[in-house]
């Protein structure tokens, strides 16, 4: 495999000169990972033995793969940076790996298997007794950001446990780093929290599904829920930690939280509406329907929170902080004190309030809030971080002021978001944003100094499940274009008008073979297979979404 073809590219890949040639791992291929790389020899031989069949035994020499941290490779690369050559230039070995830490060696197995071809992604062999090449080649390589994430949403429609680790596995071979696990919302709570259990007896379920965007006329009305117990977490956090991958939890909070309400009315603005009548919301959009900003509502959530704290070892904790609206403070007496009893001018305070109180509280325990980019209004709590979705503003402001930042605008890089304005394409919603427009989204902005520029972390790709309601459908919404943003989160590209593109198509072209292997249900850059295409279900008439860029007024 050409090392030409890999995804993301890497910073430098050099064939040896004047050799063309290629070395071949076999039956005599042994592993040698050095003190501090067995997780990863672990990894590669769950990985590659079972696709090649090779038994990939422990041993060195010169038929050995040497894994192994170099603290040269750090200093010229930093920790998740690495260096492979197959050229046998370096010592007596086969293939060499170092990387900067344990994670640069990992990142380096990637590009590694990625090498040996497509059929190195499969969980069989093709065939036995094959030959497994690779090039003489010499790869060095770093990511451009420390934050190279995907958050997926399991509250709109749950995803098994099975179903998010193999998130997890494509999640690692694109070199992306960080899990940012939605696991709360108006439409489900999907953790259980053992000292309020009816979060997950009544918040996990609700009576029915929209079908479509929430302008649909469609109903799908089946129950539909789940939930992750406790194990599940534990599972999930360590398959990602092996991978080196981070999984950052969101709860969210003020908004986005009737599903909670359901479970505990308590928890709602009890003076303006009859929150013991709702139930888990079975629409999409934003629910009128926030919690109280009351001590029982403080202590409720600390309780949640120190659950979560025990489940999940990130430095980070996401709480939400979007799409609060303030209508029931408004008109809430109880709301209405508390804004006076803290000297508070507005609604708007009173959400600033409530997040700074749960900074300090995380603060108080060594972590840290992060929260979309309304946590700005009323003034940021001074240790925060913002996830900027509502395009770059609320992220090019909070760096300025010298909070840290991760890029995910909604314009860019929500990937729930249409991917061609074709009616064939499944659901009608948000943005048409082809593959090229992933491609050419640059999480920084020009505009920002070079202290500024320093407190952006990175860049995240957005999945909200709404129209997604099971693995395929993911699959067809991620993919491809999360491997355009892979690229994007790791590699030196220059600026997005110069991206060369066609390249990146050429290089797709093996890429797409590497996700026949792993079984993703991509969409195809021709347009959606047949068994992709989403009409309305059988025996329903009606429009499943809202008017798109570009696409005529009926769509």
């Amino acid at each position: 495999m050409s090392p030409t073809n890999l995804v993301p590219a890497p910073l430098v890949a050099e064939c040896r000169a004047g050799s063309p040639g290629c070395l071949s791992l076999d039956e005599r291929t042994t592993v040698d990972a050095r003190p501090g790389a067995e997780g990863v020899a672990r990894r590669l031989r769950a990985m590659l033995g079972p696709a090649t069949g090779l038994p990939l035994a422990d041993g060195s020499g010169p038929h050995s793969i040497l894994l192994r941290a170099s603290a040269d490779v750090e200093r010229e690369y930093g920790p998740e940076g690495y260096r492979l050559s197959t050229d046998r230039s370096a010592e007596d070995v086969a293939v060499l790996v170092e990387g900067g830490s344990a994670a640069g060696v990992f990142w380096g197995v990637q590009t590694l298997r990625q090498l040996l071809g497509p059929d190195a992604f499969r969980r069989a062999p093709v065939a036995r007794g094959r030959d497994w090449v690779l090039p003489l080649v010499t790869v060095e390589d770093r990511p451009r950001f420390s934050w190279r994430g995907m958050m997926l949403d399991v509250a709109r429609h749950f995803l098994p446990k099975d179903d998010v680790l193999r998130q997890l596995d494509l999640l690692a071979a694109h070199k992306l780093n960080v899990f940012h696990f939605h696991l709360t919302d108006d439409q489900g709570w999907r953790i259980e929290i053992e000292r309020y259990p009816k979060l997950t007896e009544v918040g996990a379920w609700r009576a029915r599904t929209k079908h479509g965007h929430r302008a649909s006329p469609l109903w799908d009305d089946r129950p539909h829920g789940g939930y992750y117990t406790h194990d599940d977490i534990r599972e999930i956090v360590a398959y990602a930690a092996e991978r080196h991958i981070t999984v950052v939890p969101e709860i969210d909070i003020p908004g986005h939280s009737q599903a909670a309400i359901a479970a505990y009315p308590e928890l709602g603005n009890t003076d303006v509406v009859d929150t013991a009548s709702l139930t888990v919301w079975d629409n999409w959009g934003v629910s009128p329907n926030v919690l109280a900003p009351g001590d029982t509502t403080l202590r409720f959530y600390e309780g949640v929170l120190e659950e979560v704290l025990g489940l999940f070892p990130s430095v980070f904790v996401h709480i939400g902080g979007d799409e609060c609206p303030k209508d029931q403070w408004k008109e809430s007496p109880a709301a209405q004190a508390r804004i006076k009893e803290l000297g508070l001018a507005d609604e708007d305070e009173l959400q600033s309030w409530f997040i700074r109180h749960f900074d300090r509280w995380l603060a108080d325990r060594g972590r840290r809030l992060i929260g979309w980019d309304e946590i700005l209004e009323g003034g940021l709590a001074p240790g925060a971080a913002v996830s900027s979705w509502r395009g770059y503003q609320g992220g090019i402001a909070a760096a300025e002021a010298g909070h840290d930042v991760v890029m995910c605008p909604e314009q860019q890089v929500y990937l729930d978001h249409r991917q061609a304005a074709g009616d064939d394409e499944p659901m009608p919603i948000g943005y048409v944003r082809t593959l090229e427009d992933v491609y050419r989204f640059e999480p920084l902005p020009p505009s920002l100094g070079p202290e500024a520029a320093a407190h952006v972390l990175g860049t995240q790709a957005n999945v909200w499940t709404e129209v997604m309601q099971d693995r395929s459908r993911v699959d067809y919404q991620v993919f491809p274009r999360l491997a355009a943003f892979a690229e994007v989160a790791w590699s030196a590209l220059p600026a997005p008008a110069e991206r060369d593109f066609a390249g990146f198509e050429r290089r797709m072209e093996t890429h797409y073979a590497r996700l026949d292997a792993l079984g993703v249900d991509y969409r195809p850059p021709g347009g959606p297979r047949p068994w992709q295409r989403r009409p309305a279900p059988a025996g329903m008439t009606g429009s499943l979404g809202r008017p798109i860029e570009g696409a005529p007024p009926n769509v």
